[in-house]
């Protein structure tokens, strides 16, 4: 024994001295950083003026939202930079209550308390921020750092043993990690060596038997170290066993070199996984989850585990990862202290996720946790700041379930029930009172809590009447009109109640229901045809007659005022068409003014005006760009000002000239059917200018940089004219598929589309829309923005809030902006954060509104009847990928409208429908008026 305690003062001397040198270096490091401070500030009571104002903005904002994450590490870093240690550690103190904390605060944290430890009570201060550390993430670094901080205390008694304490649960924790456990191992291995070094004898000297067997035990202790970590698939397993060997005098044992080779082929196996992570981006969330399925497959919990935990190391902001983990843990594994940890740490980094909370409640039921326990944390999920009205009706929910299962109801009264009709009581008052004032609903419109206490006070309480209380509230508040809610509790009525009061919820139901009285009222004769007397029926028949007859008469009404609002949309839709022409005959008597004048002043020029006058063309389209024609009057109207002595410069007519050429070419030009063949190398390029100058040259030199361009085909009208789109045909399919990214480059200042080539009457239901239109809780949709706002500027109040990965202006066809953006953060708790902050600014004096990103569904117009689709004698068009905009003209001739013979546009070429459709078309229908129309209606 008394070679024992020589060996560990010595030991305990060695690493004392060690520990001083150490904690020297860190001073010695923290005087340079606070020289390197002193010398980088230009004025250092100005500086630290300001960041005392800072920590007092900071502080308020904490105490307003205590879940704002950034702002505790904005105050924890400037309390670190200011030195103010009590209002640091008080600062940590706090943010470690709500949130875990990640490796690198663990560190600094512990290293600052480490260098302002001194005493003995100020150790075990420490070893307790230790023992929290450890358990908020499996880090490697934080086990290694506990394990040689408490090398330091081995001389106080029991010092060696509570090392090795420590070591073997850092072993239990992180031994298994592939690329760092190798580090826990060779630590330990070394304090053990350091322990060998105290126990050995003197050089000479011949060594007791006590010594002996010290010796020999020591010895042994390393070697099982050696043959435990062979054991395991660790990274650099060669460099060990070769250490191994060097070390030990005896060779090695044959069963530990089966294991090392069996540990050999594992890591072999699982190397693939790990030069993944190595090589992949943050957040890796693909790899880890290959990683853990290949996990899966082996079956090694601890393993399992381990991958987990390294997974969620590195994306704790991720809910999705923290479910998968916690459904693993409560099936499988079944520990009750590693089950309820995992459920709080993920409900501390997700609080906002209300189905992890639902899994903690699950889990703290399951392995029986206390009462008060329980209720404790459901008010820190009320209070945890859900984005969704619903997500607090779920929670509630979940809570009162619990409740619930706790009733003995075989027990006329109790504690626990009273409990529980007290939570439904203010699960009730809560939806309406906090939830509502925060959303503007109660996210619980159809009352499924009341719904469900009315069913628990009938069934399991048998008190019918409290039932009936309930049921009478939910009706008044608007769902007296639904069917399905009469019906439910007509349900429970008659399961649980009487007869007389199923027949008189049924009266009611039919004199109140909008929706379906149809069914209320079968359901009322079913009723009577079962229990009723005559009485009873002929008061149900009446009844349902005189409701069916109101119905009626109400839908007749409704279909006379659609119709009338028809006929009223169709006049005002002939006036507008009236004072449209209007204005055209007005514009065009004022371009003929200057040929009038003309016409006065020169009387031998008078037939050569008006046969001029003759030549105007009537109608230039919009978009089709007659620019021939407009060049033409453009220029004569220059040569008539130049008579009245107008110094005009008429424009060169070789330019006319040419371009009337060019255009005269195109439209002799033969038309070239596109061949769906290609599809899969072409693609569909819209709204580009239509006064594009040679489309060919231009898109060639956009497009050749995605692949080698095979053709470029614009559409151009009948008159030569650019319509604004094309096809681009690629070689082979890759270059295609790249050419999709150009997709919005602007182009002449417009956003040119670039879609797939997809033949429409094959594909009618294909769309094209590359945005999400689905939640997305770590995005927002920002309206209201002046339309000078920039992307840099919204970037730049954005990313206080959090880290933004990209932003979206959304312009139109244009390119002009609407005053609406798309903002996406890293995670949701940082767009959570991005809507509570920036809601309701303003901006150049715009209001702005800010929301989680969630577009409404995207409303299609019905397909029409065959009746109403014969009606139609003109073709339907066919639009490109991105459908026809809202402004977009018709592109079908009248002249093509008024043939018998109808004929479909196939892109750049005329295709001839088939012989039925022909010939159907040539018997022109019988037009209806909306009066007939709706007479149509309501015979049937």
């Amino acid at each position: 024994m008394a070679a024992a305690a020589g060996a560990e003062e010595e030991a305990a001397t060695a690493t004392t001295a060690e520990e001083e040198r150490r904690e020297g270096a860190r001073e010695s490091e923290g005087e340079c950083g606070d020289e390197g401070d002193s010398d980088s500030s230009a004025d250092g009571e100005d500086e630290e003026k300001e960041n005392e104002a800072e920590i007092q903005r900071l502080e308020e904002q904490l105490s307003i939202n205590a879940f704002d994450y950034n702002c505790h590490l904005d105050l924890i870093k400037l309390l670190r930079q200011e030195g103010e240690l009590v209002k640091l550690r008080r600062a940590r103190q706090k943010m470690s209550e709500l949130f875990p904390l990640t490796e690198e605060i663990w560190l600094d944290w512990l290293k600052d308390e480490i260098r302002m430890a001194s005493e003995s009570t100020d150790r075990e201060k420490v070893y307790e921020l230790f023992e929290r550390a450890v358990k908020d993430y499996i880090c490697p670094e934080i086990w290694l750092e506990y394990a040689q901080y408490s090398i330091g205390g081995i001389g106080q008694e029991g010092g060696i043993e509570k090392v090795r304490s420590i070591f073997e649960r850092a072993l239990t924790a992180v031994g298994l990690h592939v690329t760092k456990g190798t580090a826990i191992w060779e630590a330990y291995r070394e304090f053990e060596n350091a322990i060998l070094e105290t126990v050995q004898p003197a050089a000479g000297s011949i060594p007791s038997p006590e010594q002996q067997q010290t010796l020999c035990a020591q010895l042994e202790k390393i070697h099982t170290l050696f043959r435990r970590q062979l054991g395991l698939p660790l990274l650099d397993m060669e460099t060990t066993y070769a250490e191994y060997e060097e070390w030990s005098e005896d060779p090695i044992p044959e069963a530990v070199i089966k294991n090392y080779k069996k540990a050999l082929q594992q890591m072999e196996k699982s190397k693939p996984y790990e030069e993944a992570l190595l090589v992949a981006e943050t957040p890796k969330l693909a790899e880890y989850q290959a990683y853990i399925d290949f996990e899966m497959k082996a079956g090694d919990p601890a393993r399992i585990q381990l991958v987990y935990e390294r997974a969620l190391a590195e994306n704790c902001l991720v809910p999705d990862l923290w479910a998968r983990y916690n459904q693993y843990l409560d099936r499988q594994l079944k520990v009750k202290e590693l089950v309820l940890s995992a459920h709080d740490r993920a409900v501390r980094n997700c609080p906002w996720t209300v189905g992890l909370w639902n899994r903690y409640l699950l889990a703290m039921e399951r392995h029986r946790v206390d009462h008060q326990i329980v209720s404790d944390n459901f008010e820190k999920a009320l209070n945890a700041g859900f984005i969704q009205a619903t997500d607090y009706v779920e929670i509630w929910q979940a809570y009162l379930d619990y409740l619930r299962r706790r009733v003995d109801f075989t027990q006329d009264s109790s504690k626990e029930l009273e409990e529980l009709r007290s939570a439904f009581a203010r699960a009730v008052e809560y939806l309406k009172q906090e939830v509502e004032e925060r959303f503007s609903e109660s996210g619980d419109p159809s009352c499924t809590i009341m719904q469900n206490w009315a069913r628990i006070e009938a069934r399991l309480c048998n008190n019918m009447q409290k039932a009936r209380e309930l049921w009478d509230s939910i009706m008044t508040k608007g769902n007296a009109k639904y069917a399905n809610m009469w019906l439910e509790y007509y349900n429970l009525e008659r399961a649980h109640g009487d007869t007389q009061h199923c027949r008189k919820a049924l009266h009611r139901a039919v004199q109140c229901t909008s929706d379906y009285p149809e069914h209320v009222c079968e359901v009322l004769l079913s009723l009577e045809r079962i229990e009723g007397t005559l009485e009873d029926w002929d008061a149900a028949v009446q009844k349902t007659e005189n409701r069916l007859a109101r119905v009626n008469e109400q839908r007749v009404k409704a279909a006379e005022k659609e119709a009338a609002l028809v006929k009223q949309e169709e006049e005002k839709a002939e006036q507008r068409k009236q004072a449209r022409a209007e204005k055209k005959a007005s514009k065009k008597a004022k371009k003929m003014k200057p040929g009038d004048k003309r016409k006065v002043e020169d009387d031998d020029d008078g037939e050569w005006g008006q046969e001029e006058e003759a030549e105007q063309p009537s109608k230039r389209h919009k978009g089709d760009g007659d620019s021939t024609h407009a060049e033409e009057e453009v220029e004569d109207m220059e040569v008539e000002t130049g008579l009245f002595g107008r110094s005009i410069p008429a424009r060169p007519a070789a330019s006319s000239k040419q371009k009337e050429k060019a255009a005269a070419s195109r439209k002799d030009a033969p038309r070239v059917l596109h061949d769906s063949a290609k599809d899969n190398v072409t693609v569909f390029v819209s709204n580009l200018s239509y006064s594009m100058a040679d489309p060919e040259v231009k898109l060639k030199e956009l497009f050749e940089s995605c692949g080698e361009v095979v053709e470029i085909r614009p559409i151009f009208s009948n008159r030569g004219t650019f319509r604004g789109y094309c096809y681009v045909e690629f070689v082979d399919e890759k270059s295609a598929l790249q050419a999709l990214g150009l997709d919005r480059r602007i182009v002449e200042g417009r956003p040119m589309f670039v879609s797939p080539c997809v033949d429409k009457n094959k594909n009618p239901d294909f769309k094209v829309f590359r945005y999400s239109t689905a939640l997305e809780k770590h995005k927002l949709f920002i309206s209201g923005l002046p339309f000078s706002c920039t992307k840099e500027e919204l970037e730049e109040m954005c990313k206080a809030h959090g880290n933004v990965k990209d932003i979206r202006l959304v312009t139109n066809r244009a390119g002009k902006p609407k005053g609406l953006a798309y903002v996406e953060y890293e995670n949701e708790a940082q767009a959570s954060q991005a809507v509570l902050k920036m809601d309701g600014l303003t901006i150049k004096e715009n209001v702005i509104k800010v929301a989680i990103s969630n577009p409404p569904l995207r409303k299609f117009p019905d397909k029409p009847e065959a009746g109403r689709a014969s009606q139609s004698m003109v073709p339907r068009q066919i639009y490109g990928a991105r459908g026809k905009g809202r402004t977009q003209l018709s592109m079908v001739p009248r002249a093509l409208q008024r043939q018998s013979n109808l004929v479909t546009k196939a892109e750049n070429g005329m295709v001839q429908n088939s012989p039925a459709t022909s010939s159907a078309a040539t018997e022109e229908p019988k037009k209806m008026s909306n009066a007939d129309f709706a007479r149509m209606l309501l015979e049937k």
